[in-house]
């Protein structure tokens, strides 16, 4: 008796911590009769979730199996603040978290959740229009957020959705684009996400569906929104590409790359600032009518309140990672959670989200290993109307470059897809030596226009990536470009003292290149000088491996042939120099290199190995002379 007293004494004990807690007292109102207590509790589970060190607390007592029957509550209110509770604890809980709600069958009532909303949309439409927050598509809107998420960190939810035909779900979603873009947006989020490498999807995709993207794709409907989501639909359009019947494919292909093309001709930079000047013109009209109601005696704070509450409540959330091959962070989307009343700042936020996506999209369609693709542009190539693959892309060039100047994570976009396009495809395709002289001229007045060079990382490897390509392909057809040699040098000098051994490569290869160039041409001695010995203090004192032979082989390239070459070779008697390196740089091969690198790494340091004996040959040759 007393072992069974000691027992229901610990579950009450139990019983009382879980309800003394603050996860606890929330997750017990989920249980009241009333519904805007039940309303209260989601909202609130929504905002505090959003703090990680809260989550376990919340994931101990069960949060997710006690959540899960409020997406099917009698109450549109309860039903929409509970999916933006767990929408918001998938965004940021992580795979784990997601891959935990998956097992515990959230997926269950969600569907049920949205299928009802889909089956409600009609009569929605067809209802007296009403001032009243909570409709069926702001529900759907939440849920398709959440079913988004999971399909993003789970891949047992992405399975799950193909089993349980959630495609045809989102696609009446994105049908919504007529009148709710906010929800098409969403819907076309989700849809960006599941399309990519999900060969099961891929066979079940009918007509129908490849219709409403293409109904989408093809819209002309004004504002920045419709932007946004026209190019979410090029990116889900050219993820279902293999899908698209023969006779289709060319014009299809043309709507992508158009598409994707008047996005980035978009000019952040001017129509950024325009933003910002209409909103403070606004405030400041707003300002004056707000003093002119108090001045008569209204007050006008409580109104005020009113109106921002629901933006704290309903519309708290966090973000989500966008769809992009070539992407390494984890980005946020959060432009259906900014205030109502921040037209101009949604405005902005979504040309910044389309500019980053439309590159995102260009760098998987020049990077694109899927093996269909051939089949795709050879199909595609037959259009009389269609500028086949990714070529027809690079019309506009200098679109790339337009929101460089303006936000870190769109500029670092840019010049990875600037950087991608350079190296795969010819001068011709990416418009000639004018445009390719237009990119020099922008990457030069990005990098330096400012007193010295910005040293972040993310940017040095992105801007190095791009500077790099440019200067091969420009090298390669002798054509003229605007960077000077002191700047390059100014840039590699920033580079080689970074920590990021991919900026430092970059950095020496830059400087090969330049160095090869100038080889060719008269009085250039001087700055060979200054080339081969940096490139020689890099070979012999860098840490690493690879950047060790980058160096060398830049040095190489730089004094393989000329006059002025020979000259500056002499100068910095780089025959001795090499000939001291040499053993040192064969040694370290064969003791680090075993279980450090990579087998490709240790092929090309082989390869360096043996140019560089039989350079130091030829140079013993040259010195005699």
């Amino acid at each position: 008796v007393g072992a069974v007293k000691e027992d229901n004494e610990d579950n009450e004990e139990d019983d009382h911590d879980d309800t003394d807690s603050p996860a606890g007292e929330l997750l017990e109102k989920l249980q009241s009769p009333s519904a805007d207590v039940r309303e209260f509790a989601c909202a609130s589970i929504s905002r505090v979730v959003q703090q990680s060190q809260a989550i376990p607390g919340f994931l101990q007592r069960d949060v997710v199996k006690r959540l899960g029957p409020m997406l099917l509550d009698c109450s549109l209110a309860v039903r929409e603040t509970a999916a933006g509770a767990l929408r918001n604890l998938s965004a940021c809980g992580g795979h784990e978290v997601c891959d935990d709600m998956v097992k515990k069958d959230i997926l269950t009532p969600l569907t049920s959740l949205l299928k009802e909303c889909c089956a409600g949309f009609e009569a929605s439409a067809l209802s007296p229009k009403t001032d009243q927050k909570n409709t069926v598509e702001g529900v759907a809107n939440e849920a398709v957020n959440l079913l988004w998420n999971l399909c993003e960190s789970s891949s047992q939810a992405l399975s799950l959705f193909n089993k349980a035909g959630l495609l045809d779900v989102v696609l009446q979603c994105l049908e919504t684009h007529t009148h709710n873009v906010e929800l098409a947006i969403s819907a076309a989020h989700c849809l960006h996400t599941v399309t990519e490498d999900n060969p099961e999807l891929l066979r079940g995709v009918n007509v129908a569906a490849l219709s409403t993207l293409e109904n989408v794709l093809c819209s002309s409907s004004p504002g920045m929104a419709q932007t946004y989501l026209r190019t979410l639909a090029a990116g889900a359009m050219w993820n279902l590409k293999s899908s698209l019947p023969a006779a289709r494919q060319a014009q299809t292909l043309s709507a992508i790359a158009a598409t994707l093309s008047q996005c980035l001709a978009l000019d952040a930079g001017v129509l950024v600032p325009q933003l910002r000047a209409e909103e403070e013109a606004r405030c400041t009209t707003a300002a004056s009518a707000d003093t002119g109601g108090r001045s008569a005696g209204g007050s006008t704070d409580t109104v005020a309140m009113e109106e921002v509450e629901p933006v704290e409540e309903g519309e708290a959330g966090a973000g989500h990672k966008r769809n992009g091959k070539q992407q390494a962070a984890k980005d946020t989307d959060f432009s259906d959670l900014l205030p109502r009343d921040k037209e101009e700042l949604r405005t902005a936020v979504a040309l910044l989200a389309a500019q980053q996506t439309s590159l995102e999209i260009i760098v998987n369609m020049c990077c694109s290993d899927d093996p269909s693709d051939d089949e795709w542009e050879e199909a595609s190539s037959s259009g009389d109307e269609c500028e086949a693959g990714p070529d027809g892309l690079c019309d506009e060039l200098s679109g790339l470059m337009s929101p460089l100047c303006l936000m870190q994570r769109v500029q670092y976009r840019a010049l990875t897809c600037l950087h991608n396009i350079l190296s795969t495809m010819d001068v011709e395709s990416l418009g000639g030596a004018e445009a390719l002289q237009a990119a020099a001229q922008h990457l030069s007045s990005l990098v330096f226009s400012a007193p010295e060079i910005p040293k972040e990382e993310e940017f040095l490897e992105a801007v190095t990536s791009a500077m790099r390509s440019l200067l091969q392909t420009i090298a390669s057809k002798n054509i003229p470009q605007c960077m000077s040699p002191q700047q390059l040098m100014s840039l590699s000098e920033a580079a080689t003292r970074c920590n990021v051994v991919s900026v430092r490569v970059n950095a020496l290869a830059i400087l090969g290149i330049t160095g090869s160039t100038l080889a060719k041409e008269t009085g250039t001695a001087d700055t060979l000088q200054m080339i081969g010995n940096a490139l020689l203090q890099v070979a012999s004192k860098d840490p690493n491996l690879v950047v060790n032979g980058e160096a060398l082989d830049a040095l190489l390239d730089v004094f393989a042939d000329g006059l002025e070459a020979e000259k500056a070779a002499r100068n910095i008697q780089l025959l001795p120099a090499l000939k001291t390196l040499q053993p040192v740089f064969k040694s370290k091969i064969r003791k680090e290199g075993r279980g450090t690198y990579s087998p490709e790494q240790l092929c090309v340091l082989d390869n360096i190995k043996v140019n560089l004996r039989r350079f130091i040959g030829y140079l013993e040759t040259v010195m005699k002379k």
